[in-house]
């Protein structure tokens, strides 16, 4: 489903079978450290992920060449990863240093906190979701028109946007409990403040990464391959992939920030835009009016991009405006 061939899929399978059993520490770590992020500790929160990557980045070469384990050795070097990381969170919300801690008798259900929660975890559940989707519609799409080589580049495309994604995602996570914080107290100034520091790092961000990528690319995709016609195919694309990545960071912090708001429709709304709305219909579409179909495929990437942040700057700016003459006549400061 997701654009494997016979020459990759052995590949695929082997990695597969062993990282999907590290499924639940996944959740674990990336799901309960959250919660230590709310509560303040935002150093406890950090070493959290930097744990995980350090055992991953260590255990890496030792099970793969060490152990002679090759790709499955890469995903049990994961999984293990991810376990350390699970066990730190655990460990860290059970002790007495946490101000919540999990016990039993607080895990019983409760429809009146779930469904609020479930309601604003809606829109990031989406955008992760339908990354799945994606990389199954660009790699069926590239497998068909260019073959192992345009699957094997969009794969490090993929990772020049995690590179930028996720990162802008982790500012705007740090930034929604003090935006709904002050928000919920009426102090809609620090709102304003709070949201102006976040545009200006997350586009800072974007730009910079976007810079790479267009400029010194080959810098990049020489982590992730030595291989000469691989290198030169992902340079041309990555360019075009990463095209409107610059402003990629003003749509994150709007669309973050209408969850901190409470919002969470409208933010609904914006997950799906640029994936399902746009991305997902250009990567079929465009390839009709080109002549290189693989160069159409990658050019929706940045067409999707540049329309969904104009529509998400847009609705953001209209809705900050009411927020703030609201405040204005209410008498918040």
């Amino acid at each position: 489903m997701f654009g494997a061939s016979g020459n990759t899929i052995e590949y695929a399978w082997a990695y597969m079978n062993i990282y999907a059993l590290g499924t639940i520490f996944v959740q674990l770590s990336l799901g309960l450290n959250a919660f230590i992020n709310a509560q303040g500790y935002a150093r406890i929160g950090m070493l959290t992920v930097l744990i995980g990557a350090v055992c991953n980045i260590i255990l890496d070469p030792i099970l793969m060449f060490g152990f002679d384990m090759g790709v499955e050795g890469a995903a049990l070097a994961t999984i293990i990863s991810q376990g350390i990381s699970a066990a730190w969170v655990v460990q860290f919300l059970t002790s007495k240093k946490s101000w919540l801690r999990i016990r039993l008798p607080y895990m019983r259900p409760c429809a009146k906190v779930l469904a609020p929660c479930i309601a604003l975890g809606l829109s990031p559940f989406v955008m992760q979701f339908t990354e799945s989707i994606l990389n199954i519609c660009f790699n069926t799409s590239l497998q068909k028109y260019g073959g192992d080589i345009a699957v094997g580049a969009m794969t490090i495309l993929s990772s020049a946007m995690q590179f930028s994604m996720l990162p802008l995602q982790g500012l705007t996570q740090g930034s929604q409990p003090i935006v709904s914080f002050n928000y919920g107290a009426g102090k809609l100034n620090r709102v304003g403040k709070t949201f102006r520091l976040l545009l200006i790092s997350c586009l800072c961000y974007a730009a910079l990464l976007w810079a790479v990528c267009v400029f010194a690319p080959r810098a990049f995709i020489m982590i992730f391959t030595q291989d000469a016609q691989l290198t030169s195919y992902s340079m041309w694309a990555l360019r075009i992939y990463m095209g409107c990545s610059a402003l990629i960071g003003a749509q994150v912090a709007c669309q973050q920030t209408f969850i901190a708001l409470g919002d969470s429709r409208t933010s609904l709304f914006l997950a799906l835009l640029r994936k399902v709305f746009l991305l997902i219909p250009l990567i079929y579409i465009l390839p009709n009016f080109f002549a290189d179909k693989t160069f159409a495929v990658f050019l929706a990437e940045p067409v999707a991009d540049f329309i969904a942040v104009c529509t998400t700057v847009t609705l953001f700016t209209r809705s900050l405006r009411r927020l703030m003459k609201k405040g204005a006549r209410t008498g918040t400061s």
